[in-house]
């Protein structure tokens, strides 16, 4: 007989469909890996999704609703894992959570992990399991529940956070990496990407990796002009880009291209390629065989010194140790 990780998902009203359905498809996904490719594995998971109040079928921000099992007081099992799903919610002290944060309290002390998916942070933050840890939530979200609890260390750049036996994630898709990551350390980095490949993610993100996108956090501009430019520079980043060639192609004297660009996109023209080349090169690392070398020729950065540079100024690491960290196994 296997032994089984009791997986529980907790659902308050309101909460976004993703925070439930994501995290739950990781671990359903593993089990059906472990039992084709693994049938003698001695553990594997069993899941359960809970609702806080005596209601069972939960209301979703999506419209959808969720059937659960039971609610807390149909627990019978011994917890391994808790993920909390956000509430749209964020007001402290909500009284329907109350229940829910004495539960937590109660119990927490025989559960070996505990986490929380987007706007859940807020409820292991008001239940105290925050103070004094490190911890993330959405974007929009992170200067909130900074100034609402103020002995919680927030940061909004990470997609996840692991501080001791506390996880906390960013918005509503990162429950799913965040699951990856907990299969990681169950069962091996072989098992979590195999999962993730099983569920065609585009990657297995890394929890250091930013809720921002470079690429799309300055792309939100309508100036046609400026985004032929940001079209084009990703193709030629292996090339020498120069504001003149920028302004060339995009029909404007230097001067007033690097004045355009600066205004629509929040950023100079020369920040702005330095930043896609270090996504680019983080992704090339993390996906790829290549060589540093060649990764920097690819990114237009020159070359490995070039780097160095680059990774150590921005991520205070080197490209050889950020790939030992994050590297895709590939087959």
């Amino acid at each position: 007989m296997k032994r089984t990780k009791h997986i529980l998902i907790i659902a308050p009203p309101m909460t976004s469909i993703l925070d439930v359905a994501g995290p739950l498809e990781v671990f359903a996904k593993t089990i059906d890996y472990l039992d084709e490719y693994f049938p003698d594995a001695e553990v594997s998971y069993t899941t359960h999704v809970v609702s806080v109040t005596p209601a069972t079928t939960v209301a979703t921000s999506s419209g959808l609703p969720i059937v659960c099992e039971g609610d807390l007081t149909s627990i019978n099992y011994e917890v391994d894992t808790i993920l909390l799903a956000g509430k749209g919610a964020l007001e402290p002290g909500d009284p329907v959570l109350l229940p829910l944060i004495d539960w937590l309290k109660e119990n927490s002390k025989r559960i070996r992990r505990i986490g929380s998916i987007c706007a859940g942070a807020f409820v292991l933050a008001e239940a105290g399991f925050l103070n004094g840890k490190r911890a993330t939530t959405h974007w929009k979200n992170c200067a909130r529940l900074a100034k609402c609890y103020p002995e919680v260390m927030v940061e909004k750049d990470p997609i996840y956070i692991k501080d001791g036996n506390i996880y906390t994630s960013a918005g509503i898709s990162t429950g799913i990496d965040l699951s990856l990551a907990m299969v990681e350390e169950d069962f091996g980095r072989d098992v979590a990407v195999n999962v993730a490949r099983i569920l065609v993610l585009y990657l297995k993100r890394p929890g250091n990796q930013s809720q921002f996108s470079n690429i799309l956090t300055h792309q939100t501009t309508d100036h046609e002009p400026i985004k032929c430019i940001q079209g084009w520079i990703l193709d030629h980043l292996d090339e020498e880009i120069t504001v003149e060639a920028m302004a060339e192609k995009a029909l404007m004297s230097p001067r007033n291209f690097a004045r355009v660009f600066l205004r629509e996109t929040g950023i100079t023209p020369a920040k702005y390629i330095e930043k896609i080349r270090l996504e680019t090169a983080r992704r090339r690392l993390e996906e790829t065989r290549l060589t540093i070398d060649e990764i920097s020729s690819e990114c237009g950065i020159g070359n490995a010194d070039g780097l160095r540079r680059l990774f150590l100024r921005h991520l205070k690491t080197t490209p050889s140790d950020y790939r030992k960290s994050f590297a895709t196994a590939l087959t």
